[in-house]
């Protein structure tokens, strides 16, 4: 089963996007879309996140059942025309490389010097307008995030602009990828890293929800 690509011209420009066909909807959908997987050195199917691995590539919507069914289905095989090996992991082990490119890419935003730390300076941050996605570990207290939340919301409302706020990384994690310990919320100013986080841990929401970026408020702007 042969993986086409096409190619949508947007409305009103020049730019064109090549369509990637998913071999398990036959969906056809914009790279970012999709997962690509590839064959790797010792036969074995392997997840390219970030697209660049030689060889003939197949494309699954990037979302957790999409990668289960392709591998039930053996529609790696199809499509490759060939035996393939198919981890019987293989949906948890994108999982955490998607993840893994989150986490790093936050560390980024932190080496940047974007990211603000601790309860009392994220508030005043967030009063001062300069906070353009707010962080909360997966096991925070409910209260402090909704009295972050609300402050984030009320102010973004009066700007005018998106209020992303994640919830997929853990408090170990996030300590991390910011080299502090116990970070239960963080918040991160405007500039590309944190554009590149939004984008990154946009594509973990998808996974593990199905719910896109721009429908989870984390689409990169």
């Amino acid at each position: 089963m042969a993986v086409r690509a096409q190619i949508a011209e947007k409305p009103g420009t020049e730019q064109r996007a090549p369509l990637r066909t998913c071999i398990v909807t036959r969906e056809q959908k914009p790279p970012e879309e999709l997962i690509r997987f590839v064959e790797g050195p010792d036969g074995q199917i392997v997840p390219d996140l970030a697209r660049r691995r030689p060889g003939r590539g197949v494309w699954v919507t990037a979302e957790r059942p999409a990668v289960a069914e392709a591998a039930r289905r053996k529609a790696f095989a199809r499509s490759l025309k060939r035996q393939i090996a198919v981890p019987p992991d293989l949906p948890d082990t994108v999982e955490r490389l998607l993840v893994k490119r989150a986490i790093e890419a936050l560390s980024l935003a932190n080496k940047a010097g974007l990211a603000t730390t601790g309860f009392t300076r994220i508030e005043a941050a967030i009063a001062a307008g300069s906070v353009a996605a707010l962080l909360h570990g997966q096991e925070a207290a409910a209260d402090g995030v909704g009295k972050l939340d609300r402050r984030f919301q009320a102010v973004c409302g009066q700007l005018g602009r998106p209020a992303p706020i994640v919830r997929e990384l853990t408090v170990e994690q996030m300590s991390l990828a910011l080299g502090r310990s116990n970070v239960v919320h963080a918040a991160l100013s405007a500039g590309g890293a944190t554009t590149n986080f939004l984008n990154e841990v946009g594509r973990v929401t998808r996974y593990r929800s199905g719910v896109s970026a721009s429908s989870s408020g984390l689409a990169a702007r």
